[in-house]
């Protein structure tokens, strides 16, 4: 590779790095609104009126279902997001606060949530991010308080593919300026381990469109706070 190369690639990793937050607001500019999505098991560990943080709570998809039986906050980097957010949880007759507000920076008071809900949210920092953000966690959490986590697993037919630009290990941009990164169980354990695994597993799930299969991978874990 020669050195003109070298130089294009390194500006285009630091120009990742200062505008990936950046390119949310974009996304959400023309992102549509994709219904509810249900939540599991979380009953199951959080009595009804919790307070719950949804960090990285996009335009509302878990946030609202979250606000049916716990006291709920969402925060997102978008603002446009949380406008949206607030407008589909209005016309479902529900409430939850709303934050515009980093994971890298939770404007909270330590020790303050009985949860924390991070779906399809840590895939789309880089390493250094999300090691910041699992400490973020781990400050606003009371003891014995859990993690619902969920992102893009290494086995996913995306994880590489066409138009994607190379950074860190399974990390790569799109082009639309947005992180994506794959996770293994292996790795999810080391992000996690000032925590108590209660469950982590891989979600894998064959699809076939147009006569070939395609393969959806997702990592999910439920951790405590010792």
């Amino acid at each position: 590779m020669d050195k003109s190369n070298i130089h294009n690639i390194t500006n285009s990793q630091t120009d990742s790095v200062k505008n990936h937050f950046l390119a949310w607001e974009r996304e959400y500019t023309h992102l549509k609104w994709g219904g509810p999505a249900p939540l599991q098991n979380l009953q199951a560990y959080l009595l009804s009126g919790s307070r719950i943080l949804d960090a990285g709570s996009g335009n509302g998809r878990y946030l609202g279902e979250l606000a049916r039986r716990y006291s709920a906050i969402g925060i997102d980097v978008s603002l446009t997001a949380l406008t949206g957010s607030r407008t589909q949880l209005a016309r479902g007759d529900r409430f939850a606060e709303h934050l515009g507000a980093s994971i890298l920076d939770l404007p909270f008071k330590a020790q303050v949530f009985d949860g924390i809900l991070c779906y399809g949210v840590l895939q789309h920092l880089f390493k250094e991010e999300r090691e910041s953000a699992v400490k973020e966690f781990s400050h606003v959490l009371k003891e014995g308080a859990f993690i619902f986590f969920e992102a893009f697993g290494s086995e996913d037919m995306r994880c590489g593919g066409k138009n994607s630009i190379p950074f860190e290990e399974r990390t790569f941009a799109r082009q639309n300026g947005i992180i994506y990164h794959y996770f293994t169980k292996k790795e999810v354990k080391a992000l996690f381990k000032g925590f108590e695994i209660i469950e982590l597993e891989d979600v894998i799930k064959e699809k076939n469109f147009k006569g070939e299969a395609y393969r959806r991978h997702l990592v999910k874990g439920i951790f405590r706070k010792h």
